[in-house]
């Protein structure tokens, strides 16, 4: 796919319409699959499907394999006969309130599982047997995990020491005295698992392809931490001892302080970067390609004191480099990937990327105001690229535009005529379309032309992100038509 031209959208499936307070796998998810097909469009990126974290970012999971329960279709579940027909809680329909979603929701599935382990069939019960076994590399860490959670909190550093250690009498005992609590969390991954790849081979039988997304870095508060945490960078109590972030620049004096423990890359490459193989063996089970996110941080990452409030006090660490990538080629062959390399990216950052084979990604709302060399301009694109407008983490275009400095707009109008003013939208889209990178994404918000309000994510900004949502009375058959006829004229339809 990202040798050939191609154009796709950028939607995440909580941003999907539906009457449970959020986008699930349900009807909507296979109507937008349908629009997408309308409109020419083979491609649909997404971002994580791990289950979200702290402000509810799914960049910061309590798993880097588990999809989340808030994306299980429930209606399906009424529909197997395990869940009792839910009235209408009368959710906002352009915004996912999690406070109030997530509570209702993990309710539902618990009734869920309840109705199963009273009346599933015995073919449900076998699949269900047959999901956990194949998955048990990962799941029965994650259930586990999941149920000590709700017992005692995060984080699992915290937790009574012969369960934080991981000793094999304390967590045997759990497992005897949790039974039923395990496995809700199974079937609940199982359900998530059966309705995704329902969902993947309706969407490839119409021509779209999946384009997921891998987080560089895991949450500490994780099943994935807690169960490797030998291959994490952590101190005697087991909490980290450096974090992850990106150092001062022009949009932060301080920089970025994610807060992510950093991995212990040479006890990762004395086992043969397994747990990384694992996870992208399973990611590519799910999705067409992966979005591999911080990409420099494979060359080199910022790493940062934990005991520093802020990133300024970081320096810069090697990343495994080369050998990672070698790594995970001879065991998983080579992987339509897209390296993230936004940001400080450096010659060998660049270097690391092309040795790989990965496209990188052009922003252009980064384009202006920098004469005509700037690399993000559609001119200076190269075939092996997968242009974007915006991402998720940029305002929306309209948005861009309305905030944009006079020497930017100058530039822009310069660059792409007066129609910028009007449609600024339609004409950064159709700029990019023209242009020879092989792969297209533009953001729906930018589909749709909205405006700021409508911004999925803010780096740095706790909350109010992640909760966009739109409703299909927002789309006419405009966009649609729009995309097709440019998917057309630019060589990007996906049919001969």
């Amino acid at each position: 796919m990202l040798t050939r031209r191609t154009s796709g959208v950028l939607l995440h499936i909580t941003s999907l319409p539906g009457p449970h307070g959020s986008g699930d796998l349900g009807p909507a998810a296979r109507h937008f699959v349908d629009w997408l097909a309308s409109a020419g469009q083979s491609i649909w990126q997404i971002l994580p499907l791990s289950p979200a974290g702290p402000g509810n970012s799914p960049y910061q999971s309590v798993s880097a394999f588990a999809g989340s329960p808030l994306m299980v279709d429930l209606d399906d579940l009424v529909h197997l006969g395990w869940l009792p027909w839910m009235a209408r809680k009368g959710f906002d329909h352009h915004h996912c309130d999690f406070e109030r979603v997530a509570p209702y929701r993990m309710a539902c599935l618990r009734k869920a599982w309840d109705g199963f382990s009273q009346r599933a069939t015995d073919v449900c019960r076998e699949a269900l047997a047959a999901f956990c076994a194949e998955q048990a590399h990962w799941l029965d860490d994650y259930a586990l995990f999941m149920v000590l959670d709700e017992r005692h909190g995060g984080p699992w550093s915290l937790w009574p020491e012969p369960l934080a250690r991981r000793e094999s009498a304390a967590l045997d005992a759990v497992r005897e005295q949790s039974v039923h609590a395990l496995g809700f969390w199974r079937f609940v991954q199982w359900r998530f698992w059966v309705q995704w790849q329902n969902l993947r081979s309706y969407a490839r039988e119409r021509g779209v392809q999946m384009v997921g997304d891998a987080p560089i870095f895991v949450a500490h508060h994780s099943a994935d931490v807690w169960a490797h945490a030998d291959q994490f960078l952590l101190d005697e109590q087991m909490e980290p001892a450096v974090v992850a972030g990106v150092p001062p620049d022009y949009f932060s004096a301080t920089g970025q302080r994610w807060g992510n423990p950093l991995y212990n890359w040479e006890a990762m490459a004395h086992r043969g970067y397994r747990w990384w193989k694992d996870r992208l063996a399973h990611l590519f089970q799910q999705v067409d390609v992966v979005r591999l996110d911080h990409f420099r941080g494979f060359e080199a990452h910022w790493e940062i004191p934990a005991s520093e409030p802020t990133a300024v006090a970081g320096q810069w660490q090697p990343g495994p480099g080369l050998a990672f990538f070698k790594a995970i080629e001879d065991e998983l062959g080579q992987l339509p990937i897209i390296a993230e390399d936004l940001g400080l990216i450096t010659p060998e950052v660049t270097a690391l990327r092309e040795a790989c084979g990965f496209p990188g990604m052009r922003i252009l709302q980064f384009a202006f105001g920098s004469g005509p060399a700037n690399p993000y301009l559609p001119h200076n694109l190269e075939r092996q690229t997968v242009a974007y407008t915006g991402t998720h983490d940029n305002e929306t275009t309209v948005g861009w535009w309305n905030s944009a400095m006079a020497g930017e707009k100058t530039s822009a109008r310069a660059y792409l005529g007066y129609c910028v003013d009007t449609e600024p939208n339609w004409t950064l889209i159709n700029a990019l379309s023209m242009s020879v990178a092989n792969t297209l994404v533009v953001p729906f918000q930018d589909v749709l032309g909205l405006d700021t309000r409508h911004r999925m994510n803010t780096p740095g900004l706790a909350t109010g992100c992640w909760e966009w949502r739109f409703d299909w009375s927002q789309v006419n058959h405009e966009p649609a038509e729009r995309l097709a006829a440019m998917t057309k004229a630019h060589g990007r339809w996906p049919h001969p």
